[in-house]
């Protein structure tokens, strides 16, 4: 085991699937000398080479046009998307070629393609540098869709990415770059949690709150300052947002019976909305309330001063779990 932050974590996922596979190659903007411009790639194309660490042009269609052909190919591309409201110009690519291709030819052709997106806010940017645009995605049948929490799993599950036959996004919260875990670099991935599973990170009997990427550590943190006033949380890292894995999510709403959801992503048509209509069918009988989220606000990413306003934090959870338990909260009006 070894300390390292999270960017260095997925930097050391990328160097292993490079080392464990020649047909394994990354392309993105600024990702080779430069490293990238979060240093995700740093050092790579040195050890690699330009042709299989390259520098592209800032057009990200190019970029997973180019991938769609090295697919085809054999290859298995690693693109990296600068910034998470980059990927608009690359959404014909990806819905209407990537995640197509493989159904399209009746699955003789497969896109081994991970699609690396820095997303979410708290780094003080404006908008197309702080969006959540998973959503979109999620949508779109054929494309796995990831999000990584903690260094172990930006390891582990970059590799897993890479090594997966079909197109992955895999969402790195940029917020959460400079986060030190210990990682594990001697597992193997067939013995990992496949990426598609989610996980039980806080044990709890109350209430069920579920989230993913750059929400999962303040949703650990409110478990905390709610067992202060003896609630007890159990917090869901979601992990796979398409697939979603719902066996441990409706294990722990069938025994808590209130769920909060929260991601920093605007709230209508965002996954929160998925996953409370789908756990409503699922666990109607078990529920005692009706399910909560705690999301970004419907509006365009704000700037930097007001973004603290827009992000879900502590606070806004904890009462999101008051509301889940009918206690005093923002919205009833009583007092405590």
């Amino acid at each position: 085991m070894s300390s390292m932050t999270f960017s260095r974590a997925i930097n050391a996922g990328l160097r292993k699937a490079m080392e464990d596979d020649p047909k394994v190659l990354l392309m993105g903007e600024d990702i080779g000398k430069l490293g990238g411009v979060f240093r995700i790639t740093d050092g790579l194309q040195k050890d690699f080479g330009p042709q299989r660490v390259l520098d592209t042009p800032l057009a990200e269609a190019a970029i997973l046009g180019t991938a769609v052909g090295l697919a085809y190919r054999g290859y298995r591309p690693v693109c990296e998307i600068q910034f998470d409201g980059f990927i608009y110009p690359a959404f014909d690519q990806i819905v209407a070629q990537v995640a197509k291709l493989h159904y399209r030819t009746q699955g003789k052709v497969k896109m081994p393609i991970t699609i690396r997106v820095p997303f979410g806010g708290g780094i003080g940017s404006p908008e197309h540098h702080s969006e959540s645009p998973e959503a979109y995605f999620t949508h779109t049948s054929g494309l796995r869709v990831i999000s990584v929490s903690n260094p172990q799993d930006a390891y582990t599950m970059i590799r897993q990415a890479v090594a997966c036959d079909d197109p992955v996004l895999y969402f790195e919260p940029k917020r959460r770059y400079h986060t030190k875990g210990e990682v594990d670099e001697t597992q193997e991935l067939r013995d990992a949690l496949p990426m598609e599973s989610a996980r039980v990170v806080v044990a709890g009997t109350d209430v069920t709150l579920v989230a993913y990427g750059p929400l999962v550590q303040t949703a650990r943190d409110a478990a905390v300052a709610a067992a202060d006033e003896g609630i007890s949380v159990e917090v869901i890292d979601l992990r796979s947002l398409a697939p979603i894995d719902f066996a441990p999510l409706e294990a722990s709403v069938r025994r808590t019976g209130r769920l909060v959801i929260t991601h920093e992503a605007a709230q209508s048509g965002g996954l929160g909305a998925e996953l409370a209509a789908s756990l409503t069918e699922r666990c109607f009988s078990y529920l005692e309330t009706a399910p909560v989220r705690v999301t970004g606000f419907d509006v365009p990413y704000p700037p930097s001063k007001l973004e603290k306003y827009h992000l879900p934090d502590l606070d806004r959870i904890l009462d999101g779990v008051d509301r889940a338990l009918g206690r005093p909260n923002s919205l009833s009006g009583l007092e405590g």
